[in-house]
C-alpha cells in the first residue's frame, strides 16, 4: 500500500484545513487508518484513527470536537477534517494504515504498516 498525504498549508488560529490520503496498491478497504503527528522537538503522537468499515474513530483528548476522520472507500481516502485550529497543532502530519481482521481502531505507531510522506500544517496566531 502507498499513502500519499496533502492538504496541509498555513492558517491562521482558528481556521479550517482538510487533509487527505490517497491509498493505492492493496485492498483500502481491509485497513484500518489512523494521522499522527510530530512537532519539532516532540514525539510524534497520535491524533486520530479509524476502523477499516468506518464505524469506529478515536481521537487525541486535544483535538476531541475540533478534529473530524473520515474515510471514502470508493476513493480510498481518508480525511482528517481540522477545524478551530490552535498553534498548538502546528506539526507535520501523517497518515498510517494497517490490516485488522476487527473493525478496531489502532492508536499505537507501531502497529501501523505502511506510512505516507507527511504534510506540514502551520497554525499562526
Amino acid at each position: 500500500v502507498q499513502l500519499q498525504a496533502s492538504g496541509g498549508g498555513l492558517v491562521q488560529a482558528g481556521g479550517s484545513l482538510r487533509l487527505s490520503c490517497a491509498a493505492s496498491g492493496r485492498t483500502f478497504s481491509s485497513y484500518a487508518m489512523g494521522w499522527f503527528r510530530q512537532a519539532p522537538g516532540k514525539e510524534r503522537e497520535f491524533v486520530a484513527g479509524i476502523s477499516w468499515n468506518g464505524n469506529n474513530r478515536y481521537y487525541l483528548d486535544s483535538v476531541k470536537g475540533r478534529f473530524t476522520i473520515s474515510r471514502v472507500s470508493a476513493k480510498d481516502t481518508v480525511y482528517l477534517q481540522m477545524d478551530s485550529l490552535k498553534v498548538e497543532d502546528t506539526a507535520v502530519y501523517y497518515c498510517a494504515g494497517t490490516w485488522t481482521r476487527q473493525a478496531i481502531v489502532v492508536v499505537r505507531d507501531h502497529e501501523y504498516t505502511y506510512w505516507g510522506q507527511g504534510t506540514q500544517v502551520t497554525v499562526s496566531s
